[in-house]
């Protein structure tokens, strides 16, 4: 598996995920909390097994498939980019989950309004900034 092809990946499974984070936010507008809540551990469950595939990949399978992004300074600024905002909502998805678990609206709501922030950079830039040919 080459680079591209991984980053092909990557893009779809967020594009696939984004679907479902904007079903969830459909369920809530129309006040179907419930439904809210299943879609986003769908969507959290999909997230978290997309990650690890992917850090299974790029540290342990095949390490040097990003090589190609390490000798372009363009490519590598790219990815530091979209890094800044995927990590940051990766690690804030538990906490997410948490407390739409617990009902702790207040810092579900509070929570919610960074991760959507987060999670529009991650999809900017993962879908339109980082290369897959």
């Amino acid at each position: 598996m080459t680079g591209p092809q991984v980053i092909l990946g990557l893009k779809v499974a967020v594009l696939l995920v984004t679907l479902l984070l904007a079903a969830s936010m459909i369920a809530l507008a129309k006040g179907k909390i419930a439904l809210h809540g299943r879609i986003n551990l769908a969507f959290f469950v999909l997230t978290l097994a997309a990650l690890f595939v992917f850090e299974g990949i790029v540290r342990m399978w095949n390490p040097e498939v990003f090589e190609y992004i390490k000798s372009k300074p363009e490519l590598l600024q790219s990815l530091r980019i979209h890094l800044g905002f995927s990590v940051p909502s990766a690690l804030l998805m538990p906490l997410m989950l948490w407390s739409g678990l617990k009902h702790n609206r207040r810092a579900h709501i509070g929570l919610g309004m960074v991760f959507l922030v987060l999670w529009a950079g991650t999809f900017i830039t993962g879908i339109f900034f980082l290369p897959h040919n």
